[in-house]
């Protein structure tokens, strides 16, 4: 169940307690609703944890160069201007 499930179950419990009045023989709707908005609120935060660890910043690379195909060899033995 992603992000969306889990508010979706938050919104119903919420309407079960709060919007209905509803009688059932057998069933608290509010206790039912209750529960409903508690299970979204852990799923809420259980996914928010995951998708946090999952976001991994990654530095931005730099591009390779093959020394063997772009280096321009001077005389000397040396490709660099300072000697090295």
């Amino acid at each position: 169940m992603g992000l969306g499930g889990c508010i979706i179950l938050i919104a119903v419990g919420a309407i079960l307690t709060f919007a209905t009045d509803w009688e059932m023989e057998g069933v608290n709707l509010d206790l039912v609703g209750i529960i409903l908005m508690i299970v979204g609120l852990i799923g809420t935060t259980t996914f928010s944890s995951i998708a946090r660890r999952r976001r991994v910043v990654v530095p931005p690379t730099t591009p390779v160069i093959n020394d063997e195909t772009h280096h321009h060899h001077r005389r000397d033995g040396y490709s660099d201007g300072y000697g090295v």
